[in-house]
Protein backbone atom coordinates (compact mmCIF):
# COMPACT_ATOMS: atom_id res chain seq x y z
CA UNK A 1 0.00 0.00 0.00
CA UNK A 2 1.72 2.83 -1.34
CA UNK A 3 1.10 6.14 -0.34
CA UNK A 4 0.68 9.54 -3.09
CA UNK A 5 2.64 12.60 -2.46
CA UNK A 6 0.99 15.90 -1.89
CA UNK A 7 1.41 17.02 -5.34
CA UNK A 8 -0.09 14.08 -6.72
CA UNK A 9 -3.25 14.09 -3.97
CA UNK A 10 -3.07 17.63 -5.36
CA UNK A 11 -3.83 16.77 -9.11
CA UNK A 12 -7.31 15.24 -7.45
CA UNK A 13 -8.67 17.51 -5.02
CA UNK A 14 -8.63 20.37 -7.47
CA UNK A 15 -10.19 18.02 -10.40
CA UNK A 16 -12.73 17.83 -7.89
CA UNK A 17 -13.16 21.44 -8.81
CA UNK A 18 -13.33 21.56 -12.23
CA UNK A 19 -11.82 20.14 -15.01
CA UNK A 20 -10.29 16.94 -15.91
CA UNK A 21 -6.82 16.73 -14.97
CA UNK A 22 -5.19 13.68 -17.67
CA UNK A 23 -2.34 14.02 -19.33
CA UNK A 24 -1.91 12.40 -22.20
CA UNK A 25 -0.42 11.44 -26.12
CA UNK A 26 -1.87 10.87 -29.27
CA UNK A 27 1.19 8.22 -30.88
CA UNK A 28 0.15 7.80 -34.86
CA UNK A 29 1.45 4.01 -36.09
CA UNK A 30 2.39 2.74 -39.27
CA UNK A 31 -0.31 0.10 -40.40
CA UNK A 32 -1.66 -1.99 -41.04
CA UNK A 33 -3.89 -1.83 -38.03
CA UNK A 34 -3.06 -4.80 -35.72
CA UNK A 35 -6.06 -7.19 -34.92
CA UNK A 36 -7.68 -6.29 -30.68
CA UNK A 37 -6.28 -9.47 -29.74
CA UNK A 38 -2.68 -8.56 -30.90
CA UNK A 39 -2.52 -5.49 -29.18
CA UNK A 40 -4.69 -6.43 -26.07
CA UNK A 41 -1.79 -9.30 -25.73
CA UNK A 42 1.37 -6.85 -26.33
CA UNK A 43 -0.63 -4.81 -23.75
CA UNK A 44 -0.86 -7.45 -20.89
CA UNK A 45 2.19 -8.59 -20.88
CA UNK A 46 3.92 -5.24 -20.21
CA UNK A 47 1.46 -5.17 -16.99
CA UNK A 48 4.22 -6.60 -14.61
CA UNK A 49 5.90 -3.48 -16.07
CA UNK A 50 3.59 -1.22 -14.88
CA UNK A 51 1.87 -1.88 -11.37
CA UNK A 52 -0.08 1.74 -11.18
CA UNK A 53 -2.06 0.06 -14.18
CA UNK A 54 -3.97 -2.02 -11.87
CA UNK A 55 -4.36 0.11 -8.95
CA UNK A 56 -6.60 2.68 -8.05
CA UNK A 57 -6.96 5.70 -5.49
CA UNK A 58 -8.25 5.14 -1.73
CA UNK A 59 -9.44 7.75 0.04
CA UNK A 60 -8.69 7.50 3.88
CA UNK A 61 -11.89 8.58 5.66
CA UNK A 62 -12.00 12.18 6.93
CA UNK A 63 -9.22 13.04 4.55
CA UNK A 64 -7.12 12.06 7.69
CA UNK A 65 -4.22 10.91 5.47
CA UNK A 66 -3.12 11.12 1.76
CA UNK A 67 -5.10 8.94 -0.65
CA UNK A 68 -3.19 5.41 -1.36
CA UNK A 69 -2.79 3.29 -3.89
CA UNK A 70 -4.42 -0.41 -3.82
CA UNK A 71 -4.69 -2.68 -6.04
CA UNK A 72 -7.80 -3.65 -8.01
CA UNK A 73 -9.76 -7.22 -6.83
CA UNK A 74 -11.19 -7.85 -10.18
CA UNK A 75 -9.14 -5.91 -13.35
CA UNK A 76 -10.67 -5.68 -16.75
CA UNK A 77 -7.81 -4.67 -19.52
CA UNK A 78 -11.08 -4.77 -21.93
CA UNK A 79 -12.48 -1.82 -20.01
CA UNK A 80 -9.18 0.35 -20.05
CA UNK A 81 -8.53 -0.87 -24.05
CA UNK A 82 -10.84 0.10 -25.86
CA UNK A 83 -11.04 0.44 -29.83
CA UNK A 84 -13.12 2.90 -32.46
CA UNK A 85 -12.87 3.83 -35.65
CA UNK A 86 -12.83 7.18 -37.92
CA UNK A 87 -15.33 8.07 -40.16
CA UNK A 88 -13.88 8.84 -43.83
CA UNK A 89 -11.49 10.16 -44.49
CA UNK A 90 -9.83 9.73 -41.39
CA UNK A 91 -7.75 12.82 -41.78
CA UNK A 92 -6.60 15.50 -39.20
CA UNK A 93 -10.33 16.70 -38.52
CA UNK A 94 -11.56 13.68 -37.95
CA UNK A 95 -8.72 12.49 -35.31
CA UNK A 96 -9.10 15.44 -33.59
CA UNK A 97 -12.81 15.64 -33.00
CA UNK A 98 -12.23 12.10 -31.52
CA UNK A 99 -9.55 13.12 -29.23
CA UNK A 100 -11.40 16.51 -28.36
CA UNK A 101 -14.14 14.07 -26.97
CA UNK A 102 -11.98 11.32 -25.67
CA UNK A 103 -10.15 14.01 -23.33
CA UNK A 104 -13.20 16.22 -22.51
CA UNK A 105 -14.27 13.19 -20.41
CA UNK A 106 -13.16 12.69 -16.89
CA UNK A 107 -11.44 9.29 -15.97
CA UNK A 108 -13.80 7.23 -13.49
CA UNK A 109 -12.33 7.59 -9.95
CA UNK A 110 -13.32 4.04 -8.55
CA UNK A 111 -10.95 2.09 -11.44
CA UNK A 112 -7.63 2.65 -12.55
CA UNK A 113 -6.73 6.16 -14.07
CA UNK A 114 -5.87 5.28 -17.42
CA UNK A 115 -7.42 4.47 -21.04
CA UNK A 116 -5.87 3.83 -24.06
CA UNK A 117 -7.80 4.05 -27.32
CA UNK A 118 -6.89 1.56 -30.49
CA UNK A 119 -8.02 4.49 -33.60
CA UNK A 120 -7.95 3.12 -36.70
CA UNK A 121 -9.31 3.78 -40.12
CA UNK A 122 -6.82 6.60 -40.77
CA UNK A 123 -5.78 7.93 -44.33
CA UNK A 124 -2.61 6.22 -45.83
CA UNK A 125 -3.52 2.97 -44.19
CA UNK A 126 -1.93 4.43 -40.55
CA UNK A 127 -3.94 4.09 -37.30
CA UNK A 128 -3.21 5.69 -33.65
CA UNK A 129 -2.93 4.80 -29.97
CA UNK A 130 -5.08 7.56 -27.73
CA UNK A 131 -3.81 7.41 -24.74
CA UNK A 132 -4.92 9.47 -21.50
CA UNK A 133 -3.48 8.79 -17.43
CA UNK A 134 -4.69 11.14 -14.93
CA UNK A 135 -1.98 13.18 -13.68
CA UNK A 136 -1.87 12.16 -10.25
CA UNK A 137 -0.12 9.21 -11.38
CA UNK A 138 2.41 10.39 -13.49
CA UNK A 139 3.90 13.73 -14.51
CA UNK A 140 5.17 14.79 -18.19
CA UNK A 141 8.64 12.73 -17.62
CA UNK A 142 6.91 10.00 -15.72
CA UNK A 143 4.66 9.53 -18.67
CA UNK A 144 6.99 9.68 -20.98
CA UNK A 145 8.56 6.67 -19.30
CA UNK A 146 5.21 4.98 -19.28
CA UNK A 147 5.40 5.36 -23.07
CA UNK A 148 8.46 3.24 -23.43
CA UNK A 149 7.65 0.96 -20.98
CA UNK A 150 4.54 -0.09 -22.81
CA UNK A 151 5.37 0.36 -26.01
CA UNK A 152 8.63 -1.76 -27.80
CA UNK A 153 11.94 -0.92 -28.61
CA UNK A 154 12.24 -2.92 -31.87
CA UNK A 155 9.57 -4.44 -33.92
CA UNK A 156 9.87 -7.94 -31.69
CA UNK A 157 8.48 -7.55 -28.53
CA UNK A 158 10.65 -6.55 -25.55
CA UNK A 159 11.77 -9.21 -22.72
CA UNK A 160 9.18 -8.88 -19.45
CA UNK A 161 9.39 -10.47 -16.29
CA UNK A 162 6.59 -13.19 -15.83
CA UNK A 163 3.74 -12.35 -14.42
CA UNK A 164 3.28 -13.59 -10.74
CA UNK A 165 0.28 -10.41 -10.37
CA UNK A 166 -2.33 -11.47 -7.71
CA UNK A 167 -4.10 -8.59 -6.14
CA UNK A 168 -3.48 -7.86 -2.43
CA UNK A 169 -7.17 -7.79 -0.14
CA UNK A 170 -8.11 -4.02 -0.11
CA UNK A 171 -7.56 -2.58 3.42
CA UNK A 172 -10.07 -1.42 5.64
CA UNK A 173 -11.24 1.70 6.34
CA UNK A 174 -9.87 1.21 9.70
CA UNK A 175 -6.48 -0.10 8.47
CA UNK A 176 -6.31 3.30 6.27
CA UNK A 177 -6.96 5.15 9.87
CA UNK A 178 -4.14 3.06 11.55
CA UNK A 179 -2.08 3.89 8.44
CA UNK A 180 -2.69 7.56 8.74
CA UNK A 181 -2.19 7.99 12.46
CA UNK A 182 0.67 5.82 12.42
CA UNK A 183 2.20 8.42 9.77
CA UNK A 184 1.10 11.52 11.79
CA UNK A 185 3.68 9.71 14.77
CA UNK A 186 6.48 8.80 12.96
CA UNK A 187 6.75 11.59 10.82
CA UNK A 188 7.67 14.15 13.19
CA UNK A 189 10.28 11.69 14.56
CA UNK A 190 11.88 10.88 10.92
CA UNK A 191 11.90 14.60 10.39
CA UNK A 192 14.29 14.93 13.38
CA UNK A 193 16.44 12.53 12.14
CA UNK A 194 16.63 14.06 8.68
CA UNK A 195 17.20 17.55 10.23
CA UNK A 196 20.36 16.16 12.74
CA UNK A 197 21.56 14.67 9.44
CA UNK A 198 21.20 18.32 7.78
CA UNK A 199 22.44 20.33 10.41
CA UNK A 200 25.98 18.39 10.03
CA UNK A 201 26.18 20.43 6.56
CA UNK A 202 25.54 23.98 8.17
CA UNK A 203 27.17 25.48 4.69
CA UNK A 204 25.14 23.29 2.36
CA UNK A 205 21.71 24.27 4.58
CA UNK A 206 22.93 27.67 4.33
CA UNK A 207 23.18 27.74 1.04
CA UNK A 208 19.83 25.93 0.40
CA UNK A 209 17.69 28.49 2.61
CA UNK A 210 19.71 31.31 0.54
CA UNK A 211 18.20 29.77 -2.54
CA UNK A 212 14.79 29.43 -1.28
CA UNK A 213 14.74 32.88 -0.28
CA UNK A 214 15.46 33.55 -3.03
CA UNK A 215 13.10 31.83 -5.34
CA UNK A 216 10.12 32.75 -3.10
CA UNK A 217 11.18 36.28 -3.44
CA UNK A 218 11.36 35.29 -7.61
CA UNK A 219 7.81 34.15 -7.05
CA UNK A 220 6.34 36.85 -5.44
CA UNK A 221 6.96 38.79 -8.61
CA UNK A 222 5.38 36.87 -10.38
CA UNK A 223 2.14 37.29 -8.29
CA UNK A 224 1.39 40.70 -9.91
CA UNK A 225 -1.25 39.78 -11.80
CA UNK A 226 -1.62 39.84 -15.80
CA UNK A 227 -3.51 41.69 -17.72
CA UNK A 228 -6.77 40.72 -18.45
CA UNK A 229 -7.65 39.23 -21.27
CA UNK A 230 -9.36 36.78 -23.03
CA UNK A 231 -7.48 34.19 -22.75
CA UNK A 232 -8.41 33.59 -19.07
CA UNK A 233 -11.78 33.30 -17.47
CA UNK A 234 -14.46 30.54 -17.11
CA UNK A 235 -13.17 26.81 -18.48
CA UNK A 236 -16.07 24.48 -19.38
CA UNK A 237 -15.72 20.67 -19.74
CA UNK A 238 -15.18 20.57 -23.24
CA UNK A 239 -11.90 20.72 -25.44
CA UNK A 240 -10.59 21.62 -28.54
CA UNK A 241 -7.14 20.39 -29.75
CA UNK A 242 -4.90 21.02 -32.62
CA UNK A 243 -0.85 19.60 -33.08
CA UNK A 244 1.85 21.14 -34.79
CA UNK A 245 5.91 19.72 -35.59
CA UNK A 246 8.60 21.16 -36.50
CA UNK A 247 12.49 19.51 -37.44
CA UNK A 248 14.63 19.69 -34.72
CA UNK A 249 17.42 20.26 -37.05
CA UNK A 250 15.85 23.50 -37.87
CA UNK A 251 15.46 24.16 -33.97
CA UNK A 252 19.06 23.59 -33.59
CA UNK A 253 19.95 25.86 -36.55
CA UNK A 254 17.99 29.03 -34.67
CA UNK A 255 20.08 27.92 -31.32
CA UNK A 256 23.23 27.98 -33.47
CA UNK A 257 22.57 30.93 -35.01
CA UNK A 258 20.72 33.16 -32.83
CA UNK A 259 22.02 31.91 -29.08
CA UNK A 260 19.95 31.06 -26.47
CA UNK A 261 18.90 27.37 -25.47
CA UNK A 262 16.57 25.09 -27.05
CA UNK A 263 13.70 25.67 -24.59
CA UNK A 264 14.64 29.45 -25.08
CA UNK A 265 13.69 28.58 -28.94
CA UNK A 266 10.25 27.17 -27.94
CA UNK A 267 8.99 29.82 -25.83
CA UNK A 268 9.99 32.22 -28.03
CA UNK A 269 8.07 30.77 -30.96
CA UNK A 270 5.43 30.24 -28.31
CA UNK A 271 5.22 33.87 -27.55
CA UNK A 272 5.40 35.23 -31.24
CA UNK A 273 1.66 32.40 -31.61
CA UNK A 274 0.28 33.84 -28.39
CA UNK A 275 0.93 37.52 -30.00
CA UNK A 276 -0.80 36.34 -33.10
CA UNK A 277 -3.51 35.20 -31.73
CA UNK A 278 -4.21 38.15 -29.62
CA UNK A 279 -3.79 40.47 -32.55
CA UNK A 280 -6.44 37.92 -34.45
CA UNK A 281 -8.66 39.02 -31.38
CA UNK A 282 -7.73 42.92 -31.41
CA UNK A 283 -6.59 42.89 -28.11
CA UNK A 284 -3.38 44.28 -26.09
CA UNK A 285 -0.23 42.57 -26.10
CA UNK A 286 1.07 44.61 -24.40
CA UNK A 287 3.93 43.37 -20.92
CA UNK A 288 2.11 40.89 -18.41
CA UNK A 289 -0.17 40.34 -21.49
CA UNK A 290 0.58 36.66 -21.37
CA UNK A 291 2.43 34.69 -18.26
CA UNK A 292 3.07 31.03 -18.70
CA UNK A 293 3.53 28.28 -15.73
CA UNK A 294 6.58 26.74 -17.04
CA UNK A 295 7.22 23.28 -15.45
CA UNK A 296 10.76 22.36 -14.60
CA UNK A 297 11.63 18.52 -13.54
CA UNK A 298 12.99 17.35 -10.43
CA UNK A 299 13.31 14.16 -11.06
CA UNK A 300 16.97 12.55 -10.03
CA UNK A 301 18.33 9.80 -12.41
CA UNK A 302 17.45 6.85 -10.18
CA UNK A 303 13.65 8.35 -9.82
CA UNK A 304 13.48 7.54 -13.39
CA UNK A 305 10.68 5.03 -14.06
CA UNK A 306 9.00 5.66 -10.99
CA UNK A 307 4.92 6.67 -11.35
CA UNK A 308 4.34 9.69 -9.79
CA UNK A 309 5.21 13.77 -9.75
CA UNK A 310 8.57 15.39 -9.56
CA UNK A 311 8.06 18.53 -11.06
CA UNK A 312 8.58 22.29 -10.08
CA UNK A 313 7.64 24.81 -11.97
CA UNK A 314 8.79 28.81 -12.59
CA UNK A 315 6.80 31.50 -13.93
CA UNK A 316 7.92 33.08 -16.77
CA UNK A 317 6.11 36.92 -18.67
CA UNK A 318 6.61 35.91 -22.49
CA UNK A 319 7.43 39.19 -24.69
CA UNK A 320 4.56 39.23 -26.68
CA UNK A 321 4.92 42.73 -26.92
CA UNK A 322 7.98 42.14 -28.95
CA UNK A 323 7.21 41.63 -33.00
CA UNK A 324 10.81 40.98 -34.32
CA UNK A 325 11.46 37.30 -33.82
CA UNK A 326 15.30 37.88 -33.09
CA UNK A 327 14.65 40.16 -30.33
CA UNK A 328 11.88 38.16 -28.81
CA UNK A 329 14.65 35.22 -28.78
CA UNK A 330 16.59 37.41 -27.40
CA UNK A 331 14.32 38.89 -24.45
CA UNK A 332 13.09 35.18 -23.54
CA UNK A 333 16.85 33.94 -23.20
CA UNK A 334 17.06 37.22 -21.46
CA UNK A 335 14.66 36.65 -19.01
CA UNK A 336 15.31 33.16 -18.65
CA UNK A 337 18.49 33.36 -17.24
CA UNK A 338 16.92 35.98 -14.44
CA UNK A 339 14.24 33.19 -13.26
CA UNK A 340 17.30 30.74 -13.34
CA UNK A 341 18.95 32.86 -11.36
CA UNK A 342 16.22 33.49 -8.40
CA UNK A 343 16.14 29.54 -8.24
CA UNK A 344 11.81 29.51 -8.35
CA UNK A 345 12.12 25.90 -9.11
CA UNK A 346 14.43 25.10 -6.34
CA UNK A 347 11.99 27.42 -4.02
CA UNK A 348 9.14 25.52 -5.68
CA UNK A 349 10.72 21.88 -4.96
CA UNK A 350 11.06 22.77 -1.09
CA UNK A 351 7.53 23.85 -0.79
CA UNK A 352 6.73 20.83 -1.92
CA UNK A 353 8.36 18.48 0.08
CA UNK A 354 7.01 20.91 3.14
CA UNK A 355 3.94 20.30 2.26
CA UNK A 356 4.54 15.95 2.54
CA UNK A 357 4.68 17.24 6.46
CA UNK A 358 1.70 19.01 6.79
CA UNK A 359 -1.96 17.39 8.10
CA UNK A 360 -3.54 16.30 4.88
CA UNK A 361 -6.87 17.52 5.61
CA UNK A 362 -5.20 21.14 6.38
CA UNK A 363 -3.84 20.53 2.79
CA UNK A 364 -6.72 19.63 0.99
CA UNK A 365 -9.40 22.24 2.54
CA UNK A 366 -6.02 24.83 1.71
CA UNK A 367 -6.21 23.63 -2.16
CA UNK A 368 -10.11 23.44 -2.17
CA UNK A 369 -10.48 26.72 -1.21
CA UNK A 370 -7.90 28.47 -3.03
CA UNK A 371 -9.81 26.90 -6.50
CA UNK A 372 -12.83 28.59 -5.31
CA UNK A 373 -10.68 32.24 -5.69
CA UNK A 374 -10.57 32.94 -9.52
CA UNK A 375 -6.51 33.03 -10.17
CA UNK A 376 -5.23 36.11 -12.11
CA UNK A 377 -1.30 35.32 -12.28
CA UNK A 378 -1.11 32.82 -15.03
CA UNK A 379 -2.51 33.06 -18.67
CA UNK A 380 -0.79 30.02 -19.88
CA UNK A 381 0.96 26.72 -19.61
CA UNK A 382 4.14 25.73 -21.29
CA UNK A 383 5.37 22.26 -20.66
CA UNK A 384 8.63 20.47 -22.71
CA UNK A 385 9.31 17.06 -22.33
CA UNK A 386 12.32 15.53 -24.09
CA UNK A 387 10.79 12.74 -25.50
CA UNK A 388 11.39 9.23 -26.10
CA UNK A 389 15.26 8.61 -27.11
CA UNK A 390 14.41 5.81 -29.78
CA UNK A 391 12.15 4.74 -32.52
CA UNK A 392 9.01 2.68 -30.21
CA UNK A 393 6.99 0.03 -32.27
CA UNK A 394 3.39 -1.87 -30.70
CA UNK A 395 3.02 -5.25 -32.90
CA UNK A 396 5.68 -4.47 -34.92
CA UNK A 397 4.46 -1.52 -36.08
CA UNK A 398 6.82 1.73 -36.11
CA UNK A 399 5.74 4.85 -34.19
CA UNK A 400 5.68 7.69 -36.74
CA UNK A 401 4.87 10.87 -33.84
CA UNK A 402 3.44 11.44 -30.45
CA UNK A 403 1.31 14.63 -30.02
CA UNK A 404 1.30 15.00 -26.26
CA UNK A 405 -1.95 16.49 -24.44
CA UNK A 406 -1.72 18.90 -21.29
CA UNK A 407 -4.98 19.73 -19.24
CA UNK A 408 -6.30 22.99 -18.81
CA UNK A 409 -8.35 24.14 -15.65
CA UNK A 410 -8.24 27.09 -13.49
CA UNK A 411 -9.23 29.65 -15.74
CA UNK A 412 -6.57 28.77 -18.15
CA UNK A 413 -8.40 28.66 -21.13
CA UNK A 414 -5.29 27.35 -23.72
CA UNK A 415 -2.23 25.21 -22.88
CA UNK A 416 0.85 23.59 -25.02
CA UNK A 417 2.38 20.68 -24.88
CA UNK A 418 6.01 20.10 -26.46
CA UNK A 419 8.09 16.88 -26.95
CA UNK A 420 10.37 15.13 -29.27
CA UNK A 421 10.28 11.81 -30.96
CA UNK A 422 12.53 10.70 -34.59
CA UNK A 423 13.89 13.76 -35.29
CA UNK A 424 10.97 16.22 -34.70
CA UNK A 425 9.37 18.81 -31.85
CA UNK A 426 5.83 17.86 -31.49
CA UNK A 427 3.02 20.51 -29.75
CA UNK A 428 -0.08 18.98 -28.88
CA UNK A 429 -2.45 22.78 -27.73
CA UNK A 430 -5.17 22.89 -25.74
CA UNK A 431 -8.06 24.82 -25.70
CA UNK A 432 -11.66 25.65 -24.15
CA UNK A 433 -13.57 24.53 -26.39
CA UNK A 434 -16.31 27.68 -25.71
CA UNK A 435 -13.77 30.19 -26.56
CA UNK A 436 -10.93 28.97 -28.37
CA UNK A 437 -12.67 28.39 -31.70
CA UNK A 438 -9.56 30.24 -33.29
CA UNK A 439 -6.75 27.69 -31.83
CA UNK A 440 -5.56 27.01 -35.45
CA UNK A 441 -4.31 30.41 -35.05
CA UNK A 442 -2.29 29.61 -32.56
CA UNK A 443 -0.95 26.28 -34.05
CA UNK A 444 -0.60 28.18 -37.51
CA UNK A 445 1.37 30.56 -35.65
CA UNK A 446 3.65 28.62 -34.04
CA UNK A 447 4.45 26.94 -37.45
CA UNK A 448 5.27 30.25 -38.84
CA UNK A 449 7.40 31.86 -35.92
CA UNK A 450 9.61 28.78 -35.99
CA UNK A 451 10.34 29.37 -40.19
CA UNK A 452 10.77 33.07 -39.43
CA UNK A 453 13.85 32.62 -36.65
CA UNK A 454 14.82 30.00 -38.72
CA UNK A 455 15.39 31.83 -41.56
CA UNK A 456 16.79 35.03 -39.74
CA UNK A 457 19.64 32.22 -38.18
CA UNK A 458 20.58 31.22 -42.17
CA UNK A 459 20.60 34.52 -42.81
CA UNK A 460 22.66 35.77 -39.77
CA UNK A 461 24.95 32.39 -40.60
CA UNK A 462 25.59 33.79 -44.11
CA UNK A 463 26.91 36.86 -43.19
CA UNK A 464 28.93 35.71 -40.92
CA UNK A 465 30.43 33.11 -43.65
CA UNK A 466 32.27 29.88 -42.95
CA UNK A 467 34.09 29.53 -40.23
CA UNK A 468 37.70 29.96 -40.70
Amino acid sequence: MERLSSLDSAFLHLEDTGSPLHIGSVAILEGPVPSQAAIRHALVRKLPLVPRYRQRVRRVPLSLGRPVWVDVTSFDVDYHLRRTALPAPGGPAELRELVERVMSQPLDRDLPLWESWVVEGLEEGRWALLTKVHHSMVDGIAGTDLLGRVLDSTPDPDPVPDDDWSPRAAPSGLVLLAGAVEERLLDPVTDLFALAGTLRHPRSLAERALETGRGLLGFAGGLVPVRSSSLQGHVGHQRRYRWAQVPIPEVLDVRAGLGGTVNDVVLAAVSLAFRDLLLGRGESRGPRAVRTLVPVSVRSADQRGRDDNRVSAILADLPVDVGDPVDCLHEVSRRMIGLKATHEAEAGETVTALADLLPPPGVALTLTAAARFPQRVLTTVTTNVPGPRGTLYLCGRRMLATYPYVPIADRLRVGIAVTSYDGSLLFGMTGDRETTADLDVLADGLVEAFALLHKAALETAAQQGPPR
